[in-house]
């Protein structure tokens, strides 16, 4: 019997009926009913907003629903609480690290099951145990070290196998590849195939929808807050996924790679860069009115190469230059000072101010433009902010007041775009831009960055994500190994071509 024909005869392990969920009085979810069955890939789908991960919370039991229940083995629970949740064999992989960084990695993977014999906890059998969950996943990373001491898709990998730690017989993925290379996202897919096939059921929450017809059997789409399609994965293609997801089918990612405007004068070229033990004799350069493409996986060097141009990786020989003059870059505050203009790959720790209103958050590289005896007033802050609000169409329901985190993950990117176009640089460099974001917020991001260019900006995006290099750049560099190993014209960009190139 195929993993279909079983999804399909087999009673659900896990199910949700009429949940909803309301915070501050708005309705996230309105009535959503869900099923996952044993020996089945659920994906689940949706814009960011539309309520997938406060759907696997309240399945947790992180989050409490205002109605509706959680079915487990055909029992209604109201009320679920996070021990209930894995009491019931029920582990999930959230979208934010749930890890402990002054923990090391093989203490967070046996978290709460720590092997003891008599009140003693056993160091050496956990450790062994973590680095054969590690080696299942092909990653080397040493079972002693601090978490705190991992790169982003490091920390994922130490997620996924507490999960897999576990024996959860329903394990939840919300994003899980989002900072993974595609060698460790293929490994997962494995992994998760293996699962299945042992029974398990599986909720995997995914932007990326080539994951979604390689990996699971059954679909199911939220689009605000209900249940917009459910169906079996091989009965539906592309485009009706999108159009569940955002309504509409008319979906435009960017402008067609042939269709590259005029390019303009050098505005940050390497020349021959290195850093030691991360990137070796880097050449490439960005001109005004492109979008270029720097695309590798994890460990190839690229990140670090962008994070140069920011002076947060130094530079032992060769150069950088700035609109034709060579700079050091040994600071944040250097690169600025030239007109540079930064995203991190993470962007909740890599810029962006939470807990703070979005109009602060776009002020703030310009406080010393904007200040008035040194303070930022809130009625600054709103005219920054309304500078860029139909600019970018940003979507903030509160407008400047509006917490950061409170706007979705596209949302909170362009806001962070409008903080360095409010500071008046003249070249971006963007790290991952869409990790984590959706599609219909991914085509307004790219409509974004095209338009910029289009008025002159030099952009440069960092990603391991090839489906965004296809769709947005007019050039592209492929780096592996820590070098630079080939340029290509927008005519020439595709995607089998960028994985065999970046040794995949």
């Amino acid at each position: 019997m195929s993993a279909i024909d079983s999804a399909v005869s087999t009673a659900p392990v896990i199910a949700t009926a009429g949940i909803r969920k309301s915070f501050g009085g708005v309705e996230v979810l309105k009535g959503v009913d869900l099923e996952a069955r044993s020996g089945s890939v659920l994906a689940l789908l949706g814009e960011n907003g539309a309520g997938k991960s406060t759907l696997v919370k309240i399945i947790a039991g992180d989050y409490r629903p205002s109605a509706g229940s959680v079915v487990i083995d055909g029992e209604a629970h109201h009320v679920l609480t996070p021990i209930e949740s894995r009491a019931a064999g029920i582990a999930m992989i959230a979208q934010e690290f749930n890890d402990a960084p002054t923990l090391t990695v093989a203490e967070n993977i046996c978290l709460g099951r720590l092997p003891q014999k008599r009140g003693v906890v056993q160091w050496r059998e956990m450790n062994l145990l973590a680095q054969e969950i590690l080696e299942s996943l092909e990653a080397e990373i040493d079972p002693k070290a601090n978490v705190s001491s991992l790169a982003v898709g490091e920390r994922q990998i130490v997620e996924i196998a507490r999960a897999l730690s576990s024996e959860a017989r329903v394990l939840i993925l919300d994003e899980p590849t989002a900072a993974l290379s595609q060698h460790e996202a293929d490994v997962l897919f494995e992994q998760v195939r293996r699962m299945r096939d042992q029974g398990k059921a599986i909720i995997y929450i995914t932007h990326r929808l080539d994951e979604v017809f390689e990996l699971s059997d059954r679909v199911q789409v939220l689009r605000d807050g209900d249940v917009a399609l459910v169906a079996d994965t091989h009965a539906v293609d592309r485009s009706q996924l999108v159009a569940a997801m955002v309504g509409r089918y008319d979906i435009v990612t960017g402008r067609p790679n042939d269709a590259a405007g005029d390019r303009g004068e050098v505005a940050l070229r390497w020349r021959e860069a290195s850093s030691h033990g991360r990137f070796s004799d880097i050449s490439l350069e960005v001109c005004r009115g492109e979008v270029v493409a720097l695309y590798g996986k994890l460990g190839s060097g690229a990140l670090e190469v962008g994070r140069s141009a920011f002076g947060l990786e130094p530079i032992h020989s060769g150069e950088i230059e700035v609109a034709g003059e060579r700079v050091e870059l040994s600071s944040p505050v250097d690169a600025v000072i030239r007109g540079i203009g930064f995203l991190s790959e993470d962007r909740k720790v890599g810029g962006a101010f939470a807990s703070r209103p979005v109009g602060e958050n776009v002020a703030v590289a310009s406080w010393p433009q904007l200040a008035t005896r040194g303070l930022l007033t809130s009625d600054t802050e709103q005219k920054a902010f309304e500078r860029w609000y139909d600019r970018l169409s940003i979507r903030s329901k509160g407008r400047a007041s509006q917490p950061m985190e409170e706007l979705s993950g596209g949302n909170q990117q362009k806001v962070l775009v409008a903080r360095w176009l409010e500071r008046g640089a003249e070249a971006l460099v963007l790290l991952e831009p869409t990790r984590g974001v959706d599609v219909g917020a991914r085509a307004d991001l790219y409509k974004v960055l095209r338009e910029l260019a289009a008025e002159g900006a030099a952009i440069l995006i960092v990603t391991s994500d090839h489906e965004e290099v296809v769709a947005v750049a007019d050039r592209a560099y492929v780096a592996a190994k820590g070098r630079i190993t080939t340029e290509l014209p927008g005519e020439d960009i595709t995607m089998s071509l960028l994985l065999t190139l970046a040794g995949g």
